[in-house]
Order: C-alpha cells, then structure tokens, then sequence
C-alpha cells in the first residue's frame, strides 16, 4: 500500500480503566458515526433495548449475519422498525459490493447491527463514501477512519478493504462520467474496453428502502 494511502489509526484510550471502559462500549452499545447512523452489536437490537431504540428515534435496522446465525440473530421489532437484513458470510472472498445498493440514505434513522462479525462495519464504511456531498467522504481511507474513531474495535480483514477500496473506484469512476459532457463522455467509450475487468461492474443506483428487497422477519 503506498505511503499516502495507508490507513491513519485514532490513538487508543490512555489509561487500562479508560481502554476497558472503551472496550465495553464498543461491544456492548451502539454508536452514531453521523446524525442518524448508528452502529452497535446484536445486543443493541435486543427486546430489552426497545425504549433505548425509540428514544433514539430509530425507524430502519440493517441486520448482518451469516447464515449459521440465522436463527439467533433476527429482527426482534419487525412490526415497530422496518427491516433490511443481509446474510454476509464473514470471510474474505465473500463479495460484499453487492449489498451495496440495498443500502440507502434515504433511510432516516437507521442502526446497523450483526453478532460480532466485521460486516457490519464495511456496510457502514460504504454508506459514508456514498452519501449526501455535505458530509461524504469519497475516499475509503477516510471514510474508515471516521468509522474507527468512534468505534475503534473496527477491524475489517483484508479482502474486505480491497473490495471497498474498489468501490471506492467504482463509484468515484460514476461521479466523473456524470460530470462529463456528452463529447466527452463519446470519447471515454474507446477507454473502456482497456479497464480492468473488476471497474466494469456497473454500480446500480440506490433506490428507496422501500424498493428493497427486505427479508420477511419473524417474531423470535
């Protein structure tokens, strides 16, 4: 990885008590990496936690799991929060780009949530690399980093950061064809044929939540 490419880590907490505090947190709450977006562990989304959810105003929960977790970890409010849950294998030769465009900012309060997986984390990464220009960050180094300072137990493996460092390309590719005039964009066909195979994905457009295909929950 190239020396200005290298991830920036936050510093730890200073002291053991501060470290054990931070860790507890981490595993144990959910936290708001940007006003409206949440990130938390299972325990998070558990029946107990439902003032603490409606406090908070949560409408949308994003679920990741695996598939052997299935049966423990599932939506627990599907008649109070609308639902989107993804199975993602946790290992790195799962391709994680798409479920991308599942995920959506027109969600208005949203807590995404898995067991103890690194899921989770990636989707939240991508949400901020795609979304309002006001507050986006377009490249992934900076996006995980925002993610990383609020919740520093973040630990995505490596096949993982390469598929979002790819999306990364993907979609800073699309932000610069719709910049581009219609001559110009006539010219970029004779370029594309020399791309990569893995850029010529195309990248669908988000729709809204309710254009998803959301898992039908059952009551656990």
């Amino acid at each position: 990885m190239d020396e200005d490419k290298k991830l920036q880590f936050p510093s730890l907490p200073a002291s053991k008590d501060d470290l054990l505090v931070s860790a507890i947190a981490c595993k144990l709450t959910q936290l708001e990496i940007l006003p409206g977006l949440f990130l938390g562990p299972y325990s998070a989304a558990m029946k107990s936690k439902l003032s603490v959810l409606e406090r908070q105003g949560i409408t949308h929960m994003v679920c990741v799991r695996q598939d052997i977790e299935a049966n423990f970890i599932k939506p627990n409010f599907p008649h109070k929060f609308r639902y989107l849950v993804l199975d993602i294998a946790d290992n790195p030769v799962e391709n994680i780009i798409r479920y991308f465009p599942m995920v959506s900012f027109s969600m208005r309060k949203v807590l995404v949530h898995g067991n103890a997986g690194i899921s989770r984390r990636c989707i939240v990464t991508k949400y901020l690399v795609k979304c309002p220009a006001e507050m986006c960050w377009l490249f992934y180094r900076d996006a995980f980093s925002h993610v990383q300072e609020r919740r520093f137990c973040i630990n995505p493996n490596v096949g993982f950061v390469h598929q979002l460092q790819e999306y990364e390309a993907i979609y800073s590719a699309k932000l610069t064809i719709k910049m581009m005039s219609p001559i110009q964009l006539g010219r970029s066909f004779s370029l594309h044929a020399g791309m990569p195979g893995s850029l010529k994905r195309s990248l669908e457009e988000d729709e809204d939540f309710g254009g998803m295909q959301v898992t039908a929950a059952q009551n656990g």
